[in-house]
């Protein structure tokens, strides 16, 4: 019987396979399997130990088998043994075939007429193996320049806007569901109406007798002017709303009543109220909020009024989605 491998490779190159078969299967955190579950451990001991056994037997097997057998079957088994493997000669022809060289005692036929001190030089050909990969990158460089400079398929660059895109589109879409995932870095404007409306119950369920139906301002500011006490635009609201107004005097936090995304469905609500005209409008308070980083989404210049924003945020949202 021919080993092509021996046992002292085989049984490690096994266990070390059914090993990370098992890591990859069981789920066991940031720990190694066998150190998360002992269990574990001790079925890997004992499926080393079948190893061991099982090649202890094989070898057992096949001396008693050799003992019994006469000198010449012994001979022929030994040579049998000796010999080289199938997929040895294979590779061997094919390492002679694909290296090109002549056997020394051909040589003599290579020797040019060059001498240099006694160094004489043979005319050798090209490995093939390095031919057949200089003619594979020619035919790779045509198929390319036919592609890319030819048929004006996408590089890289094009190759990477187009997945930056799909990126974009997948991280909107996963935005839509995980809302509640939201907080004062990420929160942006609600746009949708299901979120603007939702926003409107939450205030005229919790707000409105501090600020009023209309954001004029009672006990609370007014919320239609540009004045801001803790600052405007989506976050601020958004944090003022979650962490809670000035110690002592102002609003108190909402984040143990509402959601992070009924918090946001407020603010956005609440921005809505800029620019509008209240019945009783109460005198402004705190400083005029300007975001410098905003620009209008028609002329592109640098927007003055938080309304400006909200507006043409929504504006925009709604006209995309009408289908003409």
């Amino acid at each position: 019987m021919k080993n092509l491998i021996p046992s002292y490779i085989r049984v490690p190159v096994i266990f070390f396979a059914i090993a990370g078969l098992v890591e990859y299967f069981v789920d066991s955190g940031d720990q190694p399997a066998f150190m998360e579950q002992p269990i574990i451990l001790l079925f890997l001991l004992l499926v080393l130990l079948v190893l061991i056994a099982i090649e202890g037997i094989v070898g057992s097997m096949d001396n008693i088998l050799y003992q019994s057998l006469d000198e010449e079957a012994k001979a022929r088994y030994d040579a049998q043994r000796a010999a080289p493997s199938k997929l040895t000669v294979w590779v061997n022809d094919t390492y002679k075939k694909l290296l090109g060289s002549k056997p020394i005692e051909e040589e003599g036929e290579l020797i040019l007429d060059h001498n240099y001190d006694g160094i004489k030089e043979l005319d050798n050909n090209l490995p093939p193996w390095w031919l057949y990969g200089f003619y594979a990158t020619i035919v790779f460089g045509v198929i390319y320049m036919v592609r890319y400079h030819v048929l004006n398929a996408d590089d890289q660059f094009a190759e990477y806007e187009i997945e930056y895109a799909e990126a974009q589109r997948a991280i909107e879409e996963y935005k839509k569901t995980t809302k509640n995932l939201v907080d004062i870095n990420t929160v942006e404007i609600l746009t949708e109406a299901s979120d603007l409306n939702a926003g409107q119950k939450i205030f005229e369920t919790n707000c409105v007798a501090c600020h009023m139906a209309d954001g004029g301002g009672g006990i609370g500011p007014n919320l239609t002017d540009e004045n801001w006490i803790l600052g405007g635009g989506i976050k601020n609201v958004f944090k003022t709303i979650s962490e809670g107004g000035r110690d002592g005097k102002g609003m108190v936090a909402w984040k143990a009543s509402l959601k992070p995304l009924e918090m946001a469905q407020v603010a956005s609500y609440v921005l809505k109220f800029q620019g509008t005209t209240p019945a009783n409008p109460k005198e402004a308070e705190g400083d005029v909020w300007v975001d410098a980083s905003l620009k209008d989404l028609e002329t592109g210049e640098e927007v003055h009024d938080v309304n400006v924003e909200v507006k043409n945020v929504i504006n925009d949202s709604l006209e995309n989605s009408i289908d003409f």
